[in-house]
């Protein structure tokens, strides 16, 4: 197998025939996995020195002396240690790699694949580490991790700075074929090489692994596992990606009807969802009139139902869009209630009397399961704020490209590709949560058609002139321009 010799050579330990077995293991690639013109695209440095390495590097860099740019390397480890391998910037710096190294999604894609292998091959030991920007060549490898993986400690003091996505072999040599995998298809491809037609399958189930990692799917079973400990959840993710429906699915098929479903707004205040004076038309002499009596709100008539079951089944509030409200104020003091885990049951004094069973004394029952639903791309709204945020358990929904392949079309397949392909690549961190959903996507070539020109377009165009996506700002328009010929 073509990449049999570099994966012998990190398990080997280290010797006098360290170049040269570099130079057969790096020559095994090519006419193999990666095309023959991809040896165009690297070249080897390999010291003996007092931290030799070995290092694929950029042709353009000089036979000697400091390189720059992204390359793969292996640092021989002490007592006869495996080779730590993974991505390194030369200390010349970025260049000639800045375009790569700069997008933000290389380094997306090394973190990806690291907590991938710490998942998938890692046991509970942390057999992997990326840095968040790899280009922050100001940051070493965490002491924490230099500890950890101390027979690498020379090549810590010496590179820890440069080092940006990092493996540490075990005696598991398919985990060191699958790192090595992964961190090289991904150099050569941002080089501009993919593998060949041969190793395309294996090549795309191994991105397909780590690729799940940085778009991670939330089912349906896992949400309501969530609610079973934590009672009180919300689902975030950008538009389209099914959250209301996945949230009305939950409460019709796993709770059985038990529950209901609100949607939040603006305007959604203490008096709406907790309770208080409400108008009621009068009676006997103030028949013509109004007064103002206590009226419960949607927790509490949620509450109340849930208490009134008498085999205390889960009741679920499903709380659709429930950022569009402040919620720390439409909570109020309700918030001390939100405590999952409490050792006491909590409760809050009402300044009214709401009837049976709370009176003036409320508490919320521990059937009551509640389950907001979040656009996060929506910005023009309240922030949930930190004291929410730690009494809620949040989980994501990503856009699925599993999702499109089962329900949607070529051309729908192809344009969710290509946009999720540049959100990927281009969008900061606090952009890449507005990656239109998957049903944008979903239906026949009429109905995706349709779909682009009434939905996509629209919502991409309203992210341009909002400034969302102004960091690529062009790669969105150019994306525009192919949807319109489609």
């Amino acid at each position: 197998m073509s990449l049999d010799p570099v994966v012998d050579l990190i398990h080997t330990p280290l010797s006098d025939s360290w170049k040269p077995s570099n130079e057969r293991a790096l020559e095994a690639l090519f006419g193999t996995r990666y095309a023959k013109r991809a040896e165009k695209l690297v070249t080897l440095r390999a010291p003996w020195s007092q931290v030799p390495f070995a290092a694929y590097i950029h042709p353009a860099s000089t036979d000697s002396g400091a390189y720059g740019g992204m390359s793969f390397v292996m640092f021989p480890g002490e007592e006869k240690m495996p080779c730590l391998i993974g991505m390194v910037i030369g200390i010349a710096g970025l260049e000639p790699d800045h375009a790569i190294l700069g997008r933000p999604g290389h380094g997306r894609r090394m973190q990806a694949i690291c907590d991938w292998l710490n998942k998938e091959f890692g046991k509970g030991d942390l057999v992997a580490w990326a840095k968040h920007d790899p280009t922050r060549t100001d940051l070493s490898v965490p002491d924490s991790i230099q500890r950890r993986w101390g027979s690498y400690q020379a090549a810590f003091q010496k590179y820890g700075h440069v080092m940006y996505a990092m493996f540490r072999p075990t005696e598991n040599r398919e985990a060191t074929l699958a790192a090595v995998k992964a961190m090289l298809d991904v150099m050569f491809e941002e080089r501009g090489c993919e593998t060949l037609t041969a190793h395309r399958s294996d090549s795309e189930a191994i991105r397909s692994k780590w690729f799940s990692c940085l778009m991670p799917q939330t089912s349906a079973d896992q949400v309501v596992r969530v609610l079973g400990d934590r009672r009180y959840v919300i689902l975030q993710g950008p538009p389209g990606t099914g959250k209301t429906e996945m949230a009305r699915g939950i409460l019709l098929e796993n709770y059985q009807g038990r529950g209901r479903s609100i949607q939040f707004h603006p305007t959604t205040s203490y008096e709406n969802f907790i309770g208080g004076l409400a108008p009621v038309q009068g009676n006997g002499s103030d028949a013509l009139g109004f007064r103002f009596a206590p009226q419960r709100g949607f927790l509490m008539e949620a509450a109340a139902e849930a208490v009134a079951d008498s085999q205390a089944r889960p009741y679920l509030l499903h709380v659709d869009e429930i950022n569009r409200a402040d919620l720390g104020k439409v909570l109020g003091e309700a918030i001390y209630l939100l405590e999952p885990r409490a050792i006491k049951q909590r409760e809050i004094r009402l300044p009214y009397d709401f009837g049976d069973p709370y009176v003036q004394r409320f508490h919320l029952p521990n059937n009551l399961h509640i389950l907001g639903t979040m656009n996060s791309s929506d910005r023009s709204i309240a922030i949930v704020d930190v004291a929410v945020r730690r009494r809620f358990a949040f989980l994501s929904l990503w856009p699925s490209l599993d999702v499109v392949k089962d329900k949607g079309c070529d051309l729908g397949i192809k344009a969710f590709e290509e946009l999720m392909s540049i959100f990927v690549e281009h969008a900061p961190e606090e952009s890449l949560a507005l990656a239109p959903g998957h049903s944008y996507f979903l239906g026949n070539e009429s109905e995706v058609r349709t779909s682009f020109k009434t939905a996509v377009e629209p919502l991409l165009q309203e992210y341009l002139e909002q400034g969302y996506v102004t960091g690529f700002a062009e790669s969105i328009r150019g994306y525009l321009q192919w949807l319109r010929g489609q």
